[in-house]
């Protein structure tokens, strides 16, 4: 058995990803092939994720964050528009709205599920707003029956950032399925991985005709290499790529049940930790996917506690962030925008004590065992 000491020398990351044999061979097929990318294995991910989702089209790109900007364009937001959207997420989120010249407009949390309050939304609504972006934060699915009612009602576009959701359900359907459109990524620490990647789905034809157009530098249908029928961009996903994401596809039930796993076990570990709140969890009718795991300091701590505890724990090589630092609080937002300290109490106060533990496929009993201990150890040492 190893020492304490080498134990602590051995370092517990917070994200890792998970690719087999097979997908290293579907990776290496492509590789031996005479078609790197525009080749077969773009159309037969993008199908597979159609099916997966429940979606007539998916069209895929080089990041989550290229899918959500065309998106935003899709919905036809331009200069002077609003888009409202929620503080407490990744900052591309928020960014694809500025590429367009429009104004993200945020509304502040459900201090229960950490996601775009809905009934906070209405107030919220302007002439200028064009379209609602929710974010399904940490995979936790959106309240997604109210976000429909209001933007029906309100003829507002619904975009969807299901880029940490992949698997996600409420009501029975899949994330994703609600909006106009609907936006997934598969960064090394998502569900599934292509290394770098996103896609977006919709039912729309014509969005994913001009997607598709957009992604490879404005080209038209004919693909004609020196054509270009409007301003687009290199957003284009290689057939590697696309190759590792079709071969992960196929085992992401299995992925999503060892996941939830892990999850089951850190909450078993850190039930009698009063200190410790849990993630959220999925409101009725939903079925959250896990991207990462989340615990926040009770209230009663104050921000420099959690900073501390994060310290402690990267002292002793266990892998941990502060997810999320709230968007507005970020320096090019607070510049541009003048947002300041009480724009969005509840997302500030859960902010400043969020923990992301150490979270993915391959992670072990042991490691969990050793995380939730340390834990336990840097939450010991705190002195109000």
């Amino acid at each position: 058995m190893a020492s304490a000491c080498e134990d602590i020398a051995v370092s517990v990351p917070l994200a890792a990803p998970d690719v087999n044999e097979a997908e290293v061979l579907a990776v290496v097929r492509v590789l031996t092939s005479d078609r790197l990318s525009l080749g077969p294995e773009l159309p037969r991910f993008e199908q597979a994720i159609a099916d997966r989702v429940g979606r007539a089209f998916a069209v895929a790109v080089n990041s989550g964050t290229s899918g959500l900007h065309l998106c935003v364009k899709a919905a036809g937001v331009t200069e002077g528009d609003e888009v409202i959207t929620t503080p407490f997420s990744f900052v591309a989120s928020a960014n694809c709205i500025l590429f367009e010249q429009a104004r993200p407009v945020f509304v502040d949390i459900d201090p229960v599920t950490y996601n775009l309050d809905p009934t906070r939304v209405e107030g919220a609504i302007t002439r200028r707003t064009k379209a609602i972006l929710p974010v399904h934060v940490f995979g936790c699915p959106c309240r997604m029956s109210d976000l429909v009612e209001m933007a029906n009602r309100r003829r507002l576009t619904l975009i969807e950032d299901a880029c940490e959701a992949l698997g996600a359900t409420y009501n029975g359907r899949p994330v994703g399925s609600f909006g106009q459109t609907g936006v997934f990524a598969f960064y090394p620490n998502k569900q599934i991985t292509t290394g770098e990647g996103g896609v977006i789905v919709t039912d729309d034809r014509e969005i994913a005709r001009l997607c598709r157009s957009w992604r490879n530098q404005g080209r038209g249908d004919n693909g004609a290499w020196l054509q270009h029928e409007r301003l687009g961009y290199n957003y284009r996903l290689s057939d590697i790529q696309c190759a590792l994401g079709a071969a992960q596809l196929k085992r992401l039930d299995q992925i999503l049940a060892r996941r939830a796993q892990i999850a089951v076990l850190y909450g078993e570990l850190l039930k009698d930790v009063p200190e410790v709140i849990p993630p959220p969890s999925a409101e009725p009718g939903a079925e959250i996917s896990w991207f990462v795991y989340v615990v926040r300091l009770a209230d009663d701590f104050r921000p420099e506690h959690r900073d501390a505890v994060l310290d402690f724990l990267k002292r002793r090589n266990i892998g941990c962030s502060n997810y999320f630092a709230p968007i507005h609080f970020q320096p090019f937002y607070q510049k541009q925008f003048g947002f300041k300290r009480g724009d969005f109490p509840i997302t500030e106060r859960i902010s400043e004590r969020t923990i992301a533990l150490p979270f993915f496929n391959r992670i072990t009993e042991a490691e969990i065992q050793r995380v939730c201990m340390t834990l336990r150890e840097a939450v010991s040492s705190l002195r109000f």
